[in-house]
């Protein structure tokens, strides 16, 4: 199952509260790189990436829709 980035974020609690309202909405999220050195440094540099919010590939165009503000959800 091939995973598509929907959100990326600089720390994992705003990385989470996407996922919870994916969630919510019936989407299969999972969150990447929640320990990366962004999170450790509060997102003031020092790492190598953010925080990603991924869905499967067939979920990603309804996800970004949902989280834009449009009402589409997955089936």
């Amino acid at each position: 199952m091939k995973l598509v980035t929907v959100f990326k974020g600089w720390t994992a609690d705003e990385a989470n509260l996407v996922r919870a309202r994916l969630e919510a909405a019936n989407f299969h999220p999972t969150v990447a790189n929640e320990n990366s050195g962004v999170v450790m440094f509060g997102g003031l540099g020092g790492g190598n990436g953010a925080v990603l919010v991924q869905v499967p590939e067939e979920e990603a165009a309804d996800a970004k829709d949902f989280l834009a503000g449009g009402e589409a959800a997955a089936e």
